[in-house]
């Protein structure tokens, strides 16, 4: 079967702020899970490939995905564009979407919106990241198998090899350079300090409630609705967005 659209799913035991965050269950089921079935939703993406490293600790991630009936590819820890890369390169699909494991309330509706929208306007890089105005932990990325090929042949920073899209984004038409076509999704009203993903244990804390609250079948918006009747952002409101890419480039 020809693959149009690949999701690869980037998942590893270690976490610094978090250790085993994927696998943490919430009522029987762990984060990557929850996530791999909200996923699995999408009426658009023809595969869905987890993509872990290999360390030895990461055979519990392997183990999971195994018996979730998902498929999976194992690389570099630090080189996560080469893991992700030679992930894509076993089925070379036209498209890539890329979410993270610790995104388990991410919106299928919502990853088949910013799928149509990067199909419809064709470009070599769409996302709902470009400009932040989605909640942190409904972050989705598409782009075609060249331009992450391109960018792994071209990445040479720390930042831009950990954390996989970087090059695309800062070359891109967005950012006015010319290697990449590419455009961003917007929600009409800003939502950027809303946190929806699990970096920190006040994160889980938040998950947690609104999985026991609501259930794991509601939309995106419903979430963060729920969020703001009750108070729940304020639980991980001092967290920062994005602080391993922060980290990352310190360190180039």
């Amino acid at each position: 079967m020809e693959i149009k659209t690949l999701a690869i799913i980037q998942a590893r035991f270690g976490s610094t702020r978090l250790p085993g965050k994927v696998l943490k269950k919430i009522n029987t089921k762990s984060l990557l899970e929850i996530g791999l079935n909200r996923i699995s939703k999408s009426k658009i993406i023809d595969k869905i490939v987890v993509a872990t490293t290999d360390n030895s600790i990461d055979e519990a991630i392997v183990d999971e995905v195994k018996r979730l009936g998902f498929d999976y590819f194992r690389g570099s820890e630090q080189d996560v564009l080469d893991r992700f890369y030679k992930t894509a390169l076993l089925y070379k699909p036209k498209w890539i979407v890329r979410i993270t494991s610790d995104c388990p309330l991410i919106d299928p509706i919502l990853i088949d919106q910013v799928i149509d929208f990067t199909f419809n306007n064709n470009v070599d890089y769409g996302a709902n990241i470009l400009e932040e105005r989605f909640p942190d932990g409904q972050d989705i990325e598409v782009f075609t198998f060249e331009a992450l090929e391109k960018a792994w042949q071209e990445s040479q920073l720390l930042s831009d090899r950990e954390h996989v899209t970087p090059y695309i984004r800062r070359n891109s038409t967005f950012f006015n350079e010319n290697k990449f076509r590419s455009s961003n999704f917007y929600s009409s009203i800003d939502y950027s300090n809303v946190r929806m993903t699990v970096d920190e244990p006040e994160d889980f804390t938040v998950i947690e409630n609104l999985i026991n609250s609501l259930g794991l079948e509601k939309k995106w918006e419903e979430y963060v609705l729920y969020m703001m009747e009750n108070d729940l952002t304020k639980i991980n409101s001092k967290i920062i967005r994005n602080e391993g890419y922060l980290k990352s480039l310190k360190n180039d």
